[in-house]
């Protein structure tokens, strides 16, 4: 029986493919390997990114580690990179097989046409293959939504993922149901425009679609991976504070991109920095104590030193729990791309660092706010994630009776803040 080790980069909507191409190989036949083993697997698979140059870079370097480790592994590269540069990649030496995203649907049968095996499928509903494809994770990605119309200037997406297209409400609910049978405590809903779901489709909406999960599912806890400033109104939050209430993880990530509403219409965003405040705000009023996340790009072509302290003071004001910031990477196939005054690479990262200063005094302010607090904790690799996405740690990972919390959702009280920004808890004893 070959063994296929997949590696995943970049987004959710990544963690959720390459869930659903390990459960395609195991049911094909093939083995998930394990990293702790320490034989070869006879598979290596990239699910790889491209949304920054760095991301490029990391994909390339992965391809040469796993040929330098698993010289004899046929190794496979799929995802956004070979979507948007399989010329490219064609001409590393450390790359068998290339497949783009439209193609990751037939990734097992290339694999059996390339290494020309004599396949034995398995069973379809076996439960234990839907475990395997979680890929050693207790949370699982489920993909409801693909593609991007929107377009943005600096933004590959929509050229490596294509049109708009929501996976059908029925079919998500199959998924959701298929993994709280063999044990998953949270899925996370992902997609690129998860608030456009249900456009294709009639009556459908983002909104109809939670519903029907929380009433034909018994999930614990679903998180909604993105949400953009527009999509955000009282109706839509309405589902976490009634039928949501202890399910719908009171977690929302809002992309602010640059607080400089000339630079938001240039890079073609549809919101104004003024309606990203005043969305953090509803939320915020409406669900207390949610985790409030966003991401950032420093340096954008144009950006000047006022446009950077205007996004400094807009990140200030909404006070997110998190942030990822990212330099502005140029991406060939975008227009920013082309754009005249393209910042020098020192600007940007010294921008970069400013503002992930203030991002970071924002995170331990937030965990700073909660402590003493009472939250629920899914236990995961001897770490837990709450509910509003405060990574904390329980020095033993054995309850009172000498069972293994992991994969576990236990009430906890929030202690006291450690040295790499996780928090200490204590499990609450009944």
């Amino acid at each position: 029986m070959p063994s296929v080790l997949i590696e995943t980069h970049g987004c959710k909507l990544n963690t959720a493919d390459s869930q659903q191409m390990a459960a395609e190989f195991a049911r094909a036949g093939f083995k998930l390997h394990d990293r702790l083993r320490h034989e070869s697997p006879d598979i290596f698979v990239l699910n790889s990114c491209t949304v920054t140059h760095v991301a490029d870079k990391k994909a390339r370097q992965s391809l040469s580690t796993a040929r330098r480790k698993y010289p004899n592994a046929l190794t496979v590269v799929a995802g956004c990179y070979p979507e948007r540069a399989a010329d490219e990649i064609a001409e590393l030496k450390s790359v068998d097989l290339i497949i783009g995203n439209r193609d990751k649907r037939s990734i097992v049968q290339r694999v059996w046409q390339r290494l020309q095996l004599s396949i034995n499928p398995c069973s379809e509903g076996r439960a234990d293959l839907v475990q395997e494809s979680l890929l050693g994770r207790t949370r699982a990605s489920i993909k409801i939504q693909e593609g991007c119309d929107q377009v943005c200037a600096y933004c590959i997406v929509p050229k490596v993922r294509g049109r708009e297209y929501s996976v059908p409400t029925r079919s998500i609910i199959r998924q959701v149901q298929e993994l709280h049978r063999v044990g998953c405590q949270e899925v996370v809903f992902t997609g690129t425009q998860l608030g456009h779901y249900g456009f294709d489709m009639e009556a459908h909406s983002l909104a109809s679609m939670l519903r029907a999960v929380l009433k034909h599912t018994d999930m614990p806890r679903i998180r909604v991976s993105s949400l953009q400033p527009p999509e955000i109104d009282e109706a839509l939050l309405s589902i976490w504070i009634e039928e949501g209430i202890g399910r719908l993880a009171p977690h929302f990530h809002i992309p602010l991109q640059s607080g400089s509403d000339r630079i938001l219409r240039t890079m073609r965003r549809t919101y104004a920095s003024t309606e990203l405040l005043s969305k953090v705000e509803l939320v915020r009023s409406l669900i207390p104590d949610c985790g409030i996340t966003t991401d950032v790009i420093a340096g954008f072509p144009g950006e000047t030193e006022a446009d950077h302290r205007r996004t400094l003071a807009v990140m200030r004001s909404a006070k997110f729990s998190a942030a990822h910031i990212f330099p502005y990477s140029p991406r060939p196939g975008t227009s920013a791309h082309y754009f005249d005054q393209q910042l020098e690479p020192q600007i940007r990262a010294r921008r970069a660092q400013e503002l992930r200063s203030v991002a970071l005094e924002q995170a331990l302010d937030f965990r700073r706010s909660q402590l003493g607090s009472v939250k629920p904790v899914l236990w995961e690799d001897n770490a837990g994630l709450t509910d509003n996405y405060i990574r904390v740690r329980l020095a033993n990972q054995i309850d009172s009776e000498g069972a293994s919390r992991e994969n576990r959702i236990e009430n906890v009280t929030l202690k006291q803040l450690a040295a790499d920004g996780t928090v200490a808890v204590e499990p609450i004893h009944l």
